[in-house]
């Protein structure tokens, strides 16, 4: 079984970390030069840095940004937001990331998952998936969570492993920012149904949150923003009490 992953997310708008709750109401969380190279150093696994608006506002991810990120840093390193064309991924590689998140742009046009594995193995391509669950069934969003989409949660993941996509990326837009644990039963119907890995996003407050996402959610990475930002959760301690609870860490 491969070792669980801890990754501090870094949600980017005009160039300053911010977080919100359910994608909205976002705080000033810091310098995200600064968070990357406290990550990095308190033994975070993987870093993902996510230009939030960058779809949205229809412009191209902060490339001196990442490359200072990356100057900055020594662990795998993730980049998402405003990605549309192959040209895009190139430039992000360049400038110091290992893999780039599609998301908006998977669901507009997924040929675009099938071009980044077939150029770039698919050990780059993440797919980022945004899900509400709608009264039956898990929906998915685009633009940061701003818009509905006609795909299923399970269907879309689905669709992406085949197209070449190397994890998956699943928030759960009822869990972000809300601290009350990871969408763990969500999280186990996709590990059932797929054979790629599964990072969780979505509901971290706790240390417990993160034992369970991997006991009951099965996930293979947990994705955390908040608890570490604001001091809530030091990571070395988090990985502690993780090996105590007889959980393989990287």
């Amino acid at each position: 079984m491969l070792a669980k992953r801890i990754i501090p997310c870094l949600d980017i708008k005009d160039g300053t970390t911010v977080k919100g709750i359910n994608f909205e109401n976002l705080r000033n969380a810091g310098d995200p030069v600064e968070l990357g190279m406290k990550y990095s150093k308190e033994g975070a696994d993987e870093l993902v840095f996510l230009d939030i608006t960058a779809t949205f506002e229809g412009r191209k991810t902060f490339t001196d940004l990442v490359k200072r990120i990356a100057l900055n840093i020594n662990i795998p390193f993730t980049v998402g937001g405003g990605i549309n064309e192959l040209q895009d991924v190139d430039r992000l590689l360049n400038a110091g990331a290992d893999k780039v998140s599609v998301n908006s742009t998977a669901i507009r046009n997924p040929l675009i998952i099938d071009q980044i594995a077939q150029n770039f193995g698919s050990q780059v391509c993440v797919c980022a998936i945004d899900a509400k669950f709608d009264g039956d069934k898990w929906m998915c969003y685009t633009s940061g969570g701003r818009n509905l989409t006609d795909k299923e949660l399970f269907t879309w993941a689905k669709e992406a492993q085949d197209r070449g996509a190397g994890e998956i990326l699943f928030t759960s837009m009822d869990h972000d920012g809300v601290k009350e644990g990871y969408a763990n039963e969500a999280l186990a119907q996709l590990s059932e149904l797929l054979n790629i890995p599964i990072i969780a996003s979505g509901g971290a407050g706790s240390m417990e949150h993160f034992r369970d996402v991997f006991e009951q959610g099965k996930a293979d990475a947990a994705l955390a923003a908040s608890v570490f930002h604001f001091g809530e959760i030091a990571i070395a301690d988090l990985k502690s009490y993780l090996r105590q609870e007889k959980i393989n860490m990287r």
